[in-house]
């Protein structure tokens, strides 16, 4: 069975997913949306399908799910329409904005018996996958700690961070899927700090840079995420997770695996310096998980639940940084 695709959005994210719907078997791309023809037109014809408005597509007899990578704030109302329309949907991180608006998604996901599956490519990368399958042999035992490192080379457009909700909501709302994924429990509590080191037009912007927070669940297993916009070297992800038996840790990509030796000491290549270049197999092995839970009728690997929940800790941390206290998660803040 082929699953006939069109993508709501052609900026750089909607460009990767066109590219790995090209590459992935059971699948085909047919219409591209855009309110910027240029760019509609760029994956048009790199991938040979139709250019069509977002309403020719909600109605299209020739369109079984769409991919979803128009700005965050359209991204609720987008997914319940499609889900009225009958479409399946991968909507790219986060539902909404507000936990609370996502939730109501939800329950139009669920009312209209709507496929949902929510991009967080992160638990697709190969490395992170070992990683999380020492943790599901037993053979660190019992997590107890988990320690994220994620920072970008440098920050987003202005425009971008003027629409992208903040950096809990945009940047971290990666690593708190992750804390949860890794964890293995739900997140009980939350205490963040940030900070605006970087960019000082990011701070007149109402955002932050910069961001440290500490999660606990309620048998007391701990999550520590450093966060920055800012990375001289390159895009630095890493992953640590220390448990009752031994710890497992997952490390940066470099544009080579090699190290050189020379009577001036030892060097490596840098970092990759992109989140696409970096996650390129992550990509394509969401898409195909996706494709593959349509075909076969099981469930999503990443589920609207799962975007719901990494909302309500990014709600969590920004409550902290402004209250300076720590937060349980889903309890009501004075703004």
């Amino acid at each position: 069975m082929t699953t006939r695709f069109a993508i709501l959005g052609a900026g750089r994210i909607g460009q990767v997913h066109a590219s790995t719907l090209g590459a992935t078997t059971g699948a085909a791309l047919v219409a591209v949306a855009d309110a910027v023809e240029s760019a509609a037109r760029v994956v048009a014809e790199t991938h040979g399908c139709e250019i069509r408005t977002i309403e020719a597509i909600e109605g299209a007899p020739d369109v079984d799910a769409v991919v979803i990578c128009t700005p965050t704030d359209t991204h609720a109302d987008l997914i319940e329409r499609f889900c009225r329309a009958g479409k399946a949907v991968f909507c790219e991180k986060p539902v909404d904005l507000e936990a609370a608006r996502a939730r109501q998604v939800m329950q139009t996901v669920a009312t209209t018996g709507g496929r949902l599956m929510v991009g967080f490519q992160r638990r697709f990368d190969p490395d992170f996958r070992a990683l999380k399958a020492v943790i599901d042999r037993g053979e660190i035992g019992e997590v107890e700690m988990v320690h994220l490192i994620s920072r970008d080379p440098g920050a987003p457009p202005h425009d971008y961070i003027r629409r992208s909700g903040g950096i809990f909501q945009d940047m971290t709302i990666h690593d708190f899927d992750v804390a949860r994924w890794l964890l293995g429990e739900e997140v009980e509590t939350v205490m963040a700090q940030a900070s605006v080191l970087t960019d000082g037009d990011i701070e007149k912007l109402g955002d932050y840079d910069s961001a440290n927070v500490l999660l606990r669940t309620s048998s007391g297993k701990l999550c520590t995420i450093s966060n920055s916009r800012r990375a001289s070297y390159g895009y630095d992800q890493r992953i640590e997770v220390h448990g009752s038996l031994g710890a497992v840790s997952a490390g940066n990509h470099r544009q080579a695996d090699i190290e050189l030796a020379t009577g001036s000491g030892y060097t490596r290549p840098p970092l990759l310096d992109f989140f696409m270049t970096r996650y390129t197999a992550a990509y394509a092995a969401e898409m195909t998980a996706f494709v593959a839970a349509l075909s076969e009728g099981g469930p999503m690997p990443t589920t609207g639940e799962d975007g719901v929940r990494a909302l309500e800790l990014a709600e969590a941390a920004l409550a902290s940084v402004r209250t300076g206290a720590e937060v349980r998660v889903g309890e009501e803040v004075p703004a």
